[in-house]
Parts: structure tokens; sequence; C-alpha cells
């Protein structure tokens, strides 16, 4: 007899990141999507909340940058294609 295995969910493998890898997602989302207004209506709405060149819109641009380099790492690491396959 073959033991009982439950399905596996769609999106179950999601589970397996870490908190740093969702926050980074969320990070890249959020920078994505104001990237996407740029480009389609010309509008910053980072900008637009904290102001044009602004210490804290500086920071927020830092913030949506670095989980840029943070995926660019975990994707060049070795392993890395059992992690995202």
């Amino acid at each position: 007899m073959t033991p009982h295995t439950e399905p596996r969910a769609v999106g179950a493998r999601a589970s397996t990141m870490s908190t740093v890898d969702w926050i980074a997602m969320i990070l890249l989302i959020v920078g994505g999507v104001n990237w996407g207004l740029v480009g389609l209506l010309d509008v910053d709405l980072v900008a637009a909340l904290f102001g044009d060149g602004s210490a804290v819109s500086r920071i927020v641009y830092i913030l949506v940058g670095l989980p840029a380099l943070w995926c660019l790492y975990t994707a060049t690491k070795p392993g890395s294609r059992q992690r995202f396959a």
C-alpha cells in the first residue's frame, strides 16, 4: 500500500518564502505599480504623496530599490532553481 498524501494547493509553494522574501515582493509590487503609473499616466504616486524630491520620497525609492537587489541576489545564488521553479 502506498501512503496517502494530500494534494498540494496551487499556492502551497509560496508558503516556503521567508518574511524577507514577502516584504521584498510587496515592495517590488508597489514599485512596479508606481512605474506603471509613471509610464501610462505620467503620474508619480510617490512624489504626489510625499513631495517631489523630498527626503521621504527618496527613502521610499530606496526601500523599493533594495528588494530589487535582494531578488537579483536570490535569483542568481546557487540552488535558486529549486526555490523559484
